[in-house]
């Protein structure tokens, strides 16, 4: 078996907000559910998918007993995963307002890159 990685980066602090308001088990399920992102070349579709409708968003899923949580991030690079933000969702419908953050972080990056 061909040893895979990603390498995942953080893009500022909104990401860590999120994480550190959880509880130790939705933690260690957001841990776990990064790991799969990190090392599986193909991830199934239930943790980790493209989002529909953006320019280049993923959300990387997590489900803790019927709470559902998502991390926005993109790809940069080749293998470099970038997280940006997270929140729980409490509807089926993502949010608009948690889509334009992300998008906005995303914007923020790659503009900052260039600089």
């Amino acid at each position: 078996m061909e040893d895979f990685k990603r390498t995942i980066q953080v893009y500022k602090n909104h990401f860590w907000d999120f994480y550190n308001a959880q509880s130790e088990r939705v933690q260690s399920k957001i841990d776990w559910t990064l790991g799969l992102v990190r090392n599986l070349r193909i991830v199934p579709k239930t943790y980790f998918d493209y989002l529909t409708g953006t320019d280049g968003l993923w959300e990387v899923r997590i489900k803790v007993g019927s709470d559902i949580f998502r991390v926005f991030c993109c790809f940069d690079e080749g293998n470099l995963v970038i997280l940006f933000s997270g929140f729980q969702k409490k509807t089926q419908k993502t949010p608009k307002k948690e889509i334009e953050k992300a998008e906005r972080l995303k914007k923020e990056y790659f503009d900052g890159k260039t600089k």
